[in-house]
């Protein structure tokens, strides 16, 4: 007993011959305090106080206070974010890519979605299932470049394109600009992250699929899923479905009609995996189980979606033999 009330006994400067003894900062010894911390009734000096509801806090106990509070977590179980920071820099990479594009035009064949391409060294390209000699070079998912399944939906048609060159990019981050803020905040970073991503390679594993000879680009696929997501946080908040329809609807609309340009099935694929991947956050059961289910059906989607993008590679590579 008599060590551990020695333990606890605050720091003392023995009296001197004026008066009784003084207390010290249990953080700096040389600095006089008369202030206890109401958690653990240490000595703080003015530079270790900290506002509480009542008296002041040591430095620690506010430190332990902010750890056994709970975090706020929005309806989907992400951490509530009043700045949607990575809508912002999603935008600002696709700016840059184009301007990667204008600066270098190259980047485009180099760095777009692509299924399967014959490359001569004359810079000819041909079919990849046509018979060709061992000079051509194999070009292309099949070909060993899985990084287009990512790369292509950052870039966007070149002003070559005509009009709509440019039109293709404006339009794409006007609708991120609107959409990616509100998906964010309700979603949380990190699964706004999962869901963008897995949209983007789920509309390129559809390109492979069904056009695997097309060089497609656009972050339309990712957006699509975007817009999954918006109408089935919709119906799971209980919103108004008559403006989220509608949106919706000029969504679909803005589909047809960029697909005269660009690629429809980049946007289906993004639209479908973008669905499901919301559908997990948003009726997944609450509690502790919730991130683990939720986490489960990414793992589980993005399995199914490289196991199809690797059959189809390995079915076009061995069709060219």
């Amino acid at each position: 007993m008599e060590s551990e009330s020695a333990a606890s006994t605050p720091p003392v400067t023995p009296a001197g011959p004026a008066g009784p003894p003084v207390t010290t900062c249990y953080r700096h010894p040389k600095v006089e305090s008369y202030v206890r911390c109401t958690r653990c009734d240490r000595y703080i000096c003015p530079a270790c106080m900290r506002e509480a509801a009542v008296g002041h806090q040591c430095v620690e106990c506010v430190k332990e206070g902010a750890r056994s509070v709970r975090q706020a977590r929005t309806a989907f179980g992400g951490r509530i974010t009043a700045v949607p920071v990575v809508t912002y820099v999603l935008i600002a990479l696709n700016v840059l890519a184009y301007v990667g594009e204008l600066v270098r035009p190259a980047v485009v064949d180099r760095f777009a979605m692509l299924g399967a391409r014959l490359v001569a060294p004359d810079g000819g390209h041909y079919l990849w299932q046509a018979a060709h000699p061992a000079a051509l070079r194999p070009e292309g998912v099949a070909g060993g470049e899985w990084y287009r399944m990512l790369t292509g939906a950052f870039l966007h048609l070149p002003p070559t394109e005509g009009t709509f060159g440019i039109t293709h990019l404006v339009m794409n981050m006007l609708v991120l600009w609107n959409l990616g803020r509100m998906v964010e905040v309700q979603l949380g970073r990190v699964r706004y992250v999962a869901l963008y991503l897995l949209s983007a390679f789920g509309g390129s594993v559809l390109v492979l699929l069904a056009a695997p000879d097309d060089l497609t680009v656009g972050a339309s696929g990712a957006i699509f899923g975007l817009g999954a997501a918006y109408w089935v946080m919709g119906r799971r908040l209980g919103a108004d479905m008559n403006g989220v329809n509608r949106f919706m609807a000029g969504l679909l609309l803005w589909m047809l009609i960029s697909a005269a340009f660009t690629s429809w099935e980049a946007h289906l694929g993004g639209l479908l995996a973008g669905g499901v991947v919301t559908l997990a956050y948003a009726y997944a059961p609450r509690g502790g189980r919730r991130a683990l289910v939720q986490g489960a059906v990414c793992a589980g989607l993005s399995v199914l979606l490289v196991g199809l993008a690797v059959a189809k590679a390995v079915a076009l590579r061995n069709g060219a033999v």
